[in-house]
């Protein structure tokens, strides 16, 4: 009897083991990837963090990213391919943002790869009026992947290009002289304090999400066993929309919802791309790319948009009040070369057409009146001519009657 059992058991403790080889075989060839020795597998710290990001129950954080992210992910790799970076390291953004493109810290981060403001713009991310393309998925993962590189360049393994990111290479160049030595084990000695408690953690955030990714038991014994199928392809595409166009124009012609559109291009600030002169680029789902080709072509903005006839009294701060947008971006859709207005002079403005013009509270301005100055209105509502310049973007003091003034803000 205790044989025949012997026998039924076998097959399952047999097929446990390999289960079990198999596993630690992936793991350690994981850890090889981020240039790790397999002793690292034993690193307690970490194993606590893996035990606890992975147990379903309790949290279903890591999966809700995950699904979250599910439709660029494929994008993410791709890009880290094509710039010799482990695949990996996708699991560094969700260390850092867990794959929220509106991630921002207090120290001024943010996108994906939480990029500072002066990082970003070194690695060809822009930053104005209309876009942070620190929020873009293509184009700062583009930058995050050349930064990675640059630094493991620079240092030569690619836990270190991690422990660069976080910390930066300057702190990371000193931890590893103080230390005599880059071995990861000596950097993260929790008595000498090498490298901060936060970049100590912060490899090994990595490394734990990064073994609860890939484990396909796990993921299979939980209700994201989709996140398995996930296509090796692009599952966005990139198109140009012309100068100014609308995001809303895009979303009815192609059939996607706009809050699906704006969720992939959280880098723009307006429901409309930049007046750029050569167009810009935005991300639509990869099923929606032959609807696109078919149906888009360029419209010219006054067909769009609000078109504004200027009256007598109009400046382009009470005009941008009225709808609700930016007087630099009016300048910007109409191509001004300044701040003056002409009479019936006909403005786009970048609003749904169908939006009507708030209303303006009037107290807040000043319509000139025979004999005043800007002398004169600045006695009489104690503000100085500068503010009143400054305010209403006058290049000289030189009034019209009829010209409505801005008094405060």
């Amino acid at each position: 009897m205790i044989k025949y059992f012997l026998l039924l058991l076998l097959p399952i403790l047999l097929s446990a083991n390999l289960t079990y080889v198999f596993n630690h075989n992936k793991e350690v060839a994981l850890l090889e990837s981020f240039d790790i020795e397999a002793s690292f597998l034993y690193d307690p710290i970490m194993n606590q963090m893996k035990a606890k990001k992975s147990t379903i129950q309790k949290n279903k954080h890591f999966f809700k990213a995950m699904d979250e992210a599910y439709t660029f992910i494929p994008a993410i790799k791709s890009i880290l391919a094509k710039h010799g970076v482990p695949p990996e390291f996708l699991y560094l953004a969700m260390a850092e943002s867990n794959f929220s493109t509106r991630a921002y810290s207090k120290k001024r981060a943010s996108g994906l790869w939480q990029f500072m403001p002066a990082t970003g713009k070194l690695y060809g991310l822009k930053i104005d009026e209309y876009v942070d393309e620190r929020r873009d998925l293509i184009k700062s993962t583009e930058a995050a992947a050349k930064y990675l590189s640059h630094l493991h360049k620079r240092f030569g393994k690619w836990y270190l290009a991690a422990i660069a990111y976080n910390c930066g290479g300057g702190r990371l160049n000193h931890a590893i002289k103080k230390a005599g030595s880059n071995e990861l084990s000596v950097l993260l000695d929790p008595k000498k304090k090498y490298i901060p408690k936060e970049s100590r953690y912060y490899i090994r955030k990595i490394v734990a999400l990064a073994m609860i990714g890939q484990d396909e038991q796990f993921l299979m014994h939980s209700e994201y066993e989709h996140l398995l199928n996930r296509a090796n392809a692009y599952s966005i595409s990139t198109v140009q929309l012309s100068s100014g166009d609308s995001m809303r124009r895009l979303s009815k012609m192609v059939g996607i919802p706009l809050a699906e559109l704006k969720k992939l291009n959280r880098h723009l600030k307006y429901d409309f791309v930049p007046p750029y002169a050569k167009g810009y680029d935005v991300y639509i789902p990869y099923i929606k790319l032959n609807e696109f080709k078919r149906k888009y072509t360029p419209e010219p903005m006054k067909n769009i948009y609000k078109v504004h006839v200027v009256q007598r009294g109009d400046n382009l701060s009470y005009i941008g009040k009225k709808y609700g947008v930016s007087y630099k971006v009016i300048k910007d859709f109409n191509k001004l070369k300044s701040y003056r207005l002409k009479l019936k002079q006909r403005l786009i403005i970048p609003i749904d057409s169908r939006i009507a013009s708030k209303k303006i509270d009037t107290r807040h301005y000043y319509m000139v009146k025979k004999g005043d100055t800007l002398e004169s209105i600045s006695k009489a509502y104690k503000v100085s001519v500068q503010n009143l310049k400054l305010q209403n973007h006058l290049q000289n003091s030189l009034i019209k009657i009829g010209d409505r003034l801005k008094i405060n803000e």
